[in-house]
């Protein structure tokens, strides 16, 4: 099938803005975008516009993920990309998406804004697992989209990668898989991307935000089928990435960044199993869910207690009591050790008392 037959009719044959970018940028005297000649004080470069999708930065992440550089389209994180999938699958008031909660809250706002029917195929059982039948079942002909988080924000656990599989060729022609996978370099286990080849209606997310420190620099990944790349990057806004962004995460790529950043992550997941061994034998903690992520939820018998006394002492988690199935429950991000060791603590001091 032709991916681009689940696009919205109007936009299989947009005409994109033509951005200055596209021109080539070798010249000596350039006059085509109406930009300062001059760059601030200190600032060499930024008055000129950045490109569209840097080609060094594309072709690093392409060979970081294991895809072709026409598979990858860069935006500002994965919300870029969520928003932009909604945008281009999704008519406002006729299509919906299917999501499994609980799970990251922006799949369902990027689609209320665009206009699309939320359905829910939840996860099932204590464990919160995917059911990949329920999630089929939940499938209508209006739906387009089928987001899957894994690691999942906020449980921590994964979709396996033959249900992926599964989900893919049995929507093929219907509607997209898409999987975020913002945290899978904690994970020990392969990424979707290894499905993209065989399977062109599939999504993958990936982002620098979690494992690579990037946060603050906004610079997520969408890969894909090149033609769903070539369509979306047609309908995004013509300077998505600024130009410190793109010379941090080439910085952050380059020389030894890879290892350093696989460094980080043992320490971190190291840390992750330290922590919920801990976590799990204080007394005011009901369960810490596993997790293959940089978090842990944790289900406590008064969490709203716990989340105002650990705020108290300068500790901020994440209150996640408002999904379905964790109404007991605070998502905490693994720190330093130190910062661990200071959660611990404020935790034990106040179980003593």
């Amino acid at each position: 099938m032709n991916v681009l037959e689940l696009v919205r009719p109007e936009l299989r044959g947009f005409t994109p803005y033509a951005s200055a970018r596209t021109e080539s940028t070798q010249r000596a005297v350039m006059l085509n975008a109406n930009e300062s000649p001059w760059p601030p004080e200190g600032h060499a470069g930024l008055n000129r516009y950045p490109e569209p999708q840097p080609a060094a930065l594309r072709e690093r992440l392409a060979r970081l993920y294991g895809v072709r550089a026409g598979q990858v389209l860069m935006g500002r994180g994965s919300d870029e990309a969520i928003d932009l999938l909604l945008r281009a699958f999704c008519r406002p008031g006729r299509d919906a998406v299917v999501i499994c909660p609980p799970t990251f809250g922006m799949y369902a706002v990027g689609a209320a804004l665009q206009g699309a029917k939320v359905v829910e195929a939840p996860l099932a059982g204590d464990a919160f697992t995917l059911d990949a039948a329920a999630v089929l079942a939940a499938c209508t002909p209006a739906t387009k989209l089928v987001f899957l988080c894994s690691p999942n924000n906020p449980t921590g656990g994964m979709v396996p990668l033959p249900v992926v599989a599964r989900l893919a060729a049995a929507l093929c022609g219907r509607a997209l898989p898409v999987v975020d996978e913002a945290y899978a370099e904690f994970a020990d286990a392969p990424g979707a991307a290894t499905l993209l080849d065989r399977h062109p209606n599939l999504a993958v997310l990936r982002t620098l935000s979690k494992a690579w420190g990037l946060a603050g620099a906004r610079v997520g990944s969408l890969l894909a089928d090149a033609e769903i790349v070539r369509l979306l990057g047609s309908i995004m806004s013509p300077y998505p990435l600024p130009t410190p962004s793109v010379d941090a995460a080439l910085a952050v790529l380059g020389g030894d960044g890879e290892q350093r950043m696989r460094q980080r992550v043992a320490l971190l997941v190291a840390e992750r199993e330290r922590l919920r061994a801990a976590l799990a034998r204080l007394p005011e903690v009901r369960t810490v869910l596993p997790s293959q992520a940089n978090f842990l939820a944790v289900r406590f018998a008064d969490a709203a207690d716990a989340y105002r006394r650990l705020l108290a002492q300068g500790i901020v988690v994440r209150d996640v009591t408002r999904h379905p199935g964790l109404d007991d429950a605070l998502r905490i991000s693994i720190g330093t050790p130190q910062e661990n060791r200071r959660l611990l603590q404020a935790l034990r001091m106040e179980s003593a008392a």
